[in-house]
């Protein structure tokens, strides 16, 4: 499943690594806006709007419809649900990894605890140091 989506999900994980763009995703999440609507809170000209709608309907995260002179654009979450597919994989990957890292540092306390001060986890000194009195 991961590899089979890469090539997908370049385009996607692209479109999303524009501040713009998430924030035009955002404002979607609420129903279809047009282009202007979509370019009213950036300073940015209608044709620089519409670059980034591209990039979005590359994606495959809007859906443009023409009405008349209008162009609106509609979130489309499938395309967003396999982002976050991909991510969720990895992120069970390292959930593991840092449970058993914190299962680890757990057991070590507890058995740090148990020896007690006198062995606590001071560095050992090296030969160097002992002949130098350094100690």
């Amino acid at each position: 499943m991961v590899e089979q989506a890469n090539g997908s999900l370049d385009i996607v994980f692209h479109a999303l690594s524009d501040r713009t763009r998430r924030g035009m995703l955002a404002r979607l999440r609420d129903g279809a806006l047009s282009v202007g609507e979509l370019a009213a809170p950036y300073a940015m000209s209608f044709a620089g709007a519409a670059k980034h709608v591209k990039v979005l309907e590359r994606a495959g995260l809007v859906r443009r419809e023409v009405r008349g002179r209008t162009h609106l654009c509609r979130l489309e979450a499938a395309r967003l649900a396999e982002a976050q597919a991909w991510l969720n994989h990895y992120e069970r990957f390292w959930t593991r990894g840092l449970d058993r890292l914190e299962t680890l540092l757990k057991a070590e306390d507890a058995q740090a605890r148990q020896t007690g001060p006198a062995n606590s986890s001071r560095p050992t000194p090296s030969r160097n140091q002992e002949r130098k009195g350094d100690v």
